[in-house]
């Protein structure tokens, strides 16, 4: 049986980290791409080196090379600034669209039946910009946000309520970044809600600081961003993908009408499987989640037209 082919642009911190959990999890041959030369193939033939110490068979091949990524079956775009303390998601816009823009294109081209997932920030911006370099499917794009988010949500609630991350289950809609929409009424701690274990006003606590998740990182940092965590969030889209075992996951996903938006991406439950995004799933909201979500939505709308003017 051939083996899955991954490829994951950018080889810093996040990038790197994709490909060891993707190599250590035995996704497949894993192909690191990046513009700096000697980087790539030394951090590839390092985790390469790393297979017979962690009892898998599957090759780490460091590039500057496009044509090495040919046909992969999904690629995992890091590239990208990083973002420093003080600088929000969105000041990020105009490098990144650049540089995303590029590299989706030059990947697109080598494997055009690849899904691709988006890590780079702005990230509701970024996945747009893919979606429009590559002329891809919007259903074979797709973003990592929101497992990125409801994870640092869950490891919060666990914290506090002192019971295994693994029973608790949450879902975080909306855009990546300030205005994303945590949604407490569909947080329940091994099928029991999660009101039932803190008061309303400790919970709303633990939602901001969910929001705040990434710029916590980057003061602690200091000279950089959060990439163990993102990493972790994109292999594990990347297996439901390359395994086709359709685990519903909130990520940024393109909207055609589903809860009453259309034409951009954000964050929403959704089934991924071989195919990408194979099924938008619509969950019932409130008039106060309504709005919320509304104006994240409008927030991805505002960046998306930002986006537009450097594409």
């Amino acid at each position: 049986m051939p083996k899955n082919k991954l490829t994951v642009i950018g080889a810093g911190n996040v990038g790197a980290s994709v490909a060891a959990y993707a190599s250590a999890q035995e996704l497949g041959d894993i192909v690191l791409v990046d513009i700096l030369e000697g980087i790539p193939q030394g951090k590839g033939l390092d985790l390469y080196e790393a297979t017979p110490v962690l009892g898998v068979d599957t090759t780490v091949t460091g590039t500057n090379d496009y044509a090495a990524t040919a046909n992969s079956d999904v690629i995992i775009i890091t590239a990208g600034i990083a973002r420093k303390p003080g600088m929000s998601r969105d000041d990020l816009l105009a490098t990144n669209v650049k540089i995303v823009g590029e590299v989706a294109e030059k990947a697109g081209k080598y494997s055009p039946n690849a899904v691709i997932i988006v890590v780079s920030n702005p990230l509701d911006a970024m996945v747009y910009t893919a979606w429009k370099k590559t002329g891809f499917s919007p259903r074979k794009i797709v973003g990592m946000a929101g497992v990125l988010d409801t994870a640092r949500f869950r490891t919060f609630i666990a914290e506090e309520i002192g019971v295994s991350v693994e029973d608790i289950h949450a879902l975080v809609l909306g855009g990546h970044g300030d205005t994303m929409v945590p949604l407490t009424r569909y947080c329940f701690v091994g099928g029991v809600p999660v009101t039932r274990f803190m008061s309303s006003e400790r919970l709303e606590q633990i939602v901001q600081r969910t929001r705040q998740g990434g710029a916590e990182i980057v003061g602690l940092l200091k000279t950089g961003s959060a990439y163990y965590a993102p990493a972790a969030s994109a292999i594990q889209m990347a297996r439901s993908i390359l395994s086709d075992k359709k685990r519903l996951l909130p990520v940024a996903a393109y909207l055609d009408g589903e809860y009453n938006e259309k034409g951009i991406f954000l964050g929403v439950p959704a089934i991924l499987g071989e195919a990408g995004v194979e099924k938008v799933i619509e969950v019932d909201l409130t008039p106060d989640e309504t709005d919320a979500f509304k104006k994240s939505a409008q927030a991805v709308k505002d960046l998306v037209k930002e986006v537009d003017k450097f594409l």
